[in-house]
């Protein structure tokens, strides 16, 4: 090839380089989402679950990149807000961003008008529900509601007392709303399996202030635990983000008290305390992030607001399933194949555990008798329900 053809074909390259499309020139490049996680990525409950979940689109999407910043919130990251965050991400590259805890819904959404071609998912929010979402953000979250049934139901199957603690975050229609079903799992169990007395059985709900346990902010989830344990609740479900109460519940086994306990979250949070472990309700946020993130890449984003069931055919399918039941190995062989009949109950709707007649704490009607709550109902749930001992707001 002569000199001057060489000269010509280099000078044609550089052209070609210089007027194509950016999205011709990245097209090797990996698609980057960011992962704002309000806990440590490694806390063994709901940030981890998130975490992982991340991991799992980069395992099962070709060419893509997670970012991912933890321990997103006001006690860790002290004058640090969300769009700050964003900004940084942004920046990096990231396309796609997901912020994971409720408390980040005033942030992400001004995120989201700050960057108009950035994607957006916020779990556990409802601004697509409420028309406050701009284009580019969605909600998604799981619907936990049956996990914490399931775990309410293994409680009240174990139970020795009758009387079971729940021990809660801060106080808003999200956690109303898991204690609740936690509660509906323990009374079908207690009156409908057991056939004991309703008024045999206690359900107790204290509230730490925070997802987790912030010195000198929140209550103590340790001291909280230890004092349910006190008190003879032999049974502690835990709504938080980590495993205070199975530590405890560990511990009080040492010692030889008959104590079981029920983490939440992740599906390892049962590691290391399977004497006193009766399961754990968990998230698996792989499959819902591949769904959104395949679309965004395709062109096919649309703001939406999405609450994920479980697969029913296998609620612990890895690849399918929103949520799962890890049941543990304290859990009992007539317990286990009980929960197992009642999770089949449930996903054939045999068991509608929200049909009415239900009533809130002062009284009113939550459901009327006769009727099934809807999504929206259960999801803006105002108060804890009548039988449940424990505030229904923050004091």
């Amino acid at each position: 090839m002569n000199r001057k053809l060489v000269f010509c074909l280099a000078g044609l390259s550089l052209l070609i380089a210089l007027i194509a499309p950016p999205a011709v020139l990245a097209a090797d490049s990996p698609y980057i989402f960011g992962l704002l996680l309000v806990g440590p990525y490694n806390d063994h409950g709901y940030s981890q679950a998130h975490y992982e979940g991340g991991r799992y689109v980069e395992e099962h999407l070709p060419e893509t990149k997670m970012l991912y910043i933890d321990k997103v919130n006001p006690a860790d990251r002290p004058g640090v807000t969300i769009p700050q965050l964003v900004d940084d991400m942004v920046e990096k590259g990231a396309k796609l961003i997901i912020a994971n805890s409720d408390d980040m819904k005033d942030g992400i959404r001004e995120a989201a008008m700050m960057h108009p071609k950035t994607r957006f998912i916020h779990c556990s929010g409802d601004d697509v529900l409420t028309g406050k979402a701009p284009a580019n953000l969605s909600n998604l979250f799981a619907k936990m509601i049956y996990g914490k049934m399931m775990g309410g139901f293994a409680a009240a199957m174990t139970t020795q007392t009758g009387k079971i603690g729940y021990l809660g975050p801060l106080v808003n229609e999200e956690t109303r709303r898991l204690a609740a079903s936690s509660y509906l799992g323990a009374k079908y169990a207690w009156e409908k399996v057991l056939g004991k007395d309703p008024a045999d059985l206690k359900f107790s709900v204290t509230w730490i202030g925070f997802w987790f346990n912030i010195p000198g902010v929140t209550a103590d989830p340790t001291q909280v635990a230890q004092n349910f344990y006190d008190t003879g609740h032999d049974v502690v479900i835990s709504g938080i983000d980590t495993t205070e109460n199975t530590v405890v519940a560990r511990k009080k086994r040492e010692a030889g008290k008959a104590v079981w306990a029920i983490p939440y979250d992740y599906k390892g949070a049962c590691r290391g305390a399977e004497k006193v472990c009766l399961g754990v309700p968990y998230y698996n946020w792989g499959p819902g992030y591949v769904r959104m993130i395949r679309d965004a890449k395709a062109g096919d984003w649309k703001s939406q607001w999405i609450w994920m069931a479980p697969d029913w055919e296998n609620i612990n399918d890895p690849d399918s399933s929103a949520i799962g039941y890890n049941m543990g190995q304290a859990l009992s062989d007539d317990a286990r194949e009980k929960l197992q009949e009642f999770v089949v109950d449930l996903g054939t709707d045999k068991i509608q555990l929200f049909k009415g007649p239900l009533f809130y704490q002062d009284g009113s009607v939550f459901v009327k008798e006769g009727e099934t709550a809807s999504e929206k109902q259960i999801w803006y749930m105002e108060q804890l329900l009548k039988g449940m001992e424990g505030s229904s707001s923050a004091r």
